[in-house]
């Protein structure tokens, strides 16, 4: 699958609900007025400037953009940089992120990125999609694609199990404090068609416009039995995997 191409203002209209239901993480995080955050994935700073408020020194990165002027425009020290290779002559005591992970390429780079960023100690709080997440939306799509006969998009999304990602946290030096996968079935404000055209984007790329249109429009019909209430209200089938891990002290040498 494509990268996603973002866009600040789409993703305020149909996806503010991702940083609505951001402060159970932060929660989590339990930040001290005084500590450095970083938060990886900030995107235009919704969750961002709520950790500023609480008297933290907080940085924010994000790969688009659109997201990072938008955050800006909040006033946030942010910039833009790639979550699997960045360098930000700086360390925290903490790093946060909410929803960003399951875009990743390569998982073990961006932890490793993290993972040079933080004090000895330091947290690496977060959540995003785990096993199962979505799993009737991308079968909806495949069929749609299929019934319009056109190729089979590749998901590149990165949704792993509890044990899984335990793993990549342990290989790079993170005791795991708590880690869960939670069902969360979330309302979409502005409905399954809204939804695929913020998250679903890249899917289409290189097919005619009209083409997309319909495969979208397919998609929709054939998820309505599954995530359309009798009243018109769609929710995702969300499941998350929400984490808590402390960096490792370094062994030093005999």
């Amino acid at each position: 699958m494509a990268e996603n191409k973002w866009d600040a203002q789409r993703y305020a209209q149909n996806a503010r609900f991702v940083s609505n239901l951001g402060m159970p993480v932060v929660e989590l995080l339990a930040p001290v007025s005084g500590e450095s955050i970083l938060d990886l994935g900030c995107g235009d700073g919704a969750l961002t400037a709520k950790l500023a408020a609480l008297g933290v020194h907080v940085f924010g990165i994000d790969s688009s953009q659109s997201m990072i002027t938008a955050a800006a425009q909040r006033g946030l020290p942010v910039a833009l940089a790639d979550m699997h290779d960045f360098h930000l002559n700086r360390i925290f005591d903490a790093v946060f992120t909410n929803a960003v992970l399951h875009w990743t390429q390569d998982i073990h780079a961006t932890v490793a990125s993290v993972q040079r960023h933080l004090h000895a100690g330091g947290r690496f709080v977060g959540e995003f999609g785990g096993f199962g997440n979505i799993a009737a939306i991308a079968t909806a799509i495949r069929a749609a694609v299929e019934l319009e006969g056109a190729p089979q998009p590749t998901f590149s999304w990165y949704y792993p199990t509890p044990s899984e990602f335990k793993a990549v946290l342990d290989a790079h030096g993170f005791d795991t404090i708590s880690i869960e996968l939670i069902p969360r079935p979330t309302p979409l404000p502005t409905g399954m068609s809204g939804w695929l055209r913020t998250f679903a984007q890249p899917f289409g790329d290189g097919l005619p416009a009209e083409v997309q249109e319909r495969i979208l429009d397919r998609a929709v019909t054939l998820l309505q039995p599954a995530l359309q209430d009798k009243e018109g209200n769609w929710v995702a089938d969300y499941v998350r995997l929400r984490f808590h891990a402390v960096q490792r002290p370094a062994i030093s040498g005999a």
